[in-house]
């Protein structure tokens, strides 16, 4: 609490600002109970990153960064080298901290029925970003959330249940908002594609919701053994009934015909896959297909587990993704 009231007071008098630093705090929800845990109490701790230089009146950009399962907010952010790239584009870095009370290998329980709802932990994340955007100023169209596997499958229900809340949703070796609904169908969507219909979850809260442009990029490995690619591709399908937009009829089990797509080549000689999915000029959806990954975070620090060193950097998509949406 020291720490916000310092940082508050920078801004309010204009003080230079402080280099980057972590804060820690917590959220609370009062609809974030899990099905499948009803007693534990709803509440997640959190580190935030406050960037160098921070401090003024203006408004920031914020990234919700959802970390894998057996990892730590710490070991994710230098993973991802997520600081640098908050420093360099100003942004406030939340960093949510699964409990082991709740998951024993600090999964998120993004498969619990109440998170697929918009309760659980999804709620308790949301209580997370509210907090911080009323304590740092954060500017209020310029919330985006990213995740890895659990993580971004928590980061799709996310977007899904709370489109008003976010600018954009980046989603790496991740699984569609309500793949499954329990940890056995879990198991088996991560395998096999999703067990429940996303396509039918998505256009349901639309219709809740009303109009919706919320953009979605996915990166996935074509090696990925633990989630398999074929839930990005229903990912993409996912959000694309999100906001409204309906691909060519085609199996679920493949990829959506894109409106437009590239082969980048890469430092190594391969090339990945880049579709993308328009309203006129605006991308609603990309897919980013790495061919040989595995299930890890693309380009980042080897040192840590369920991270890949080749390129691309996934890091830096992610901010190519949040300061294109930034631009006027």
């Amino acid at each position: 609490m020291l720490e916000r009231i310092r940082d508050i007071s920078a801004r309010l008098f204009r003080r230079p600002g402080r280099p980057g630093h972590f804060v820690g705090g917590h959220g609370t929800a009062i609809h974030g109970r899990l099905e499948t845990l009803p007693w534990l109490w709803p509440r997640r701790d959190y580190l935030l990153y406050v960037p160098l230089g921070f401090g003024g009146l203006d408004k920031r950009p914020l990234v919700v960064l959802l970390h894998g399962c057996k990892q730590a907010p710490e070991d994710f952010a230098a993973m991802t080298r997520i600081v640098a790239l908050a420093d360099r584009h100003g942004w406030l870095v939340l960093l949510p901290r699964q409990s082991e009370k709740a998951n024993t290998l600090a999964c998120w329980n993004w498969f619990d029925p109440a998170s697929v709802a918009g309760n659980g932990e999804v709620a308790i994340v949301a209580a997370q970003v509210k907090s911080v955007q009323r304590a740092y100023g954060v500017h209020a169209r310029r919330v985006f959330v990213a995740g890895l596997s659990a993580g971004g499958a928590l980061a799709a229900a996310l977007g899904v249940r709370h489109a008003d809340m976010f600018a954009g949703v980046f989603v790496h070796s991740g699984l569609a908002c309500g793949a499954a609904s329990s940890m056995a169908q879990a198991a088996q969507a991560m395998a096999q594609g999703p067990t429940g219909d996303p396509v039918k979850l998505a256009a349901e809260a639309r219709a809740r919701m009303g109009r919706v442009r919320l953009p979605l990029l996915a990166v996935h490995g074509d090696a990925d053994s633990v989630v398999a690619p074929v839930n990005s591709f229903q990912l993409v399908r996912q959000y694309l009934a999100l906001n409204d937009k309906h691909p060519r009829a085609g199996p679920a089990n493949e990829r959506p015909a894109p409106d437009a797509e590239a082969f980048v080549p890469l430092p190594d000689g391969r090339q990945m896959r880049v579709a993308e999915y328009l309203d006129g000029r605006r991308v609603l959806a990309r897919l980013i297909q790495v061919p040989q990954l595995a299930h890890a975070w693309s380009g980042g620090d080897p040192a840590y587990a369920f991270a890949d060193a080749k390129a691309p950097d996934a890091t830096a998509l992610l901010g190519e993704f949040v300061e294109g949406r930034l631009r006027p």
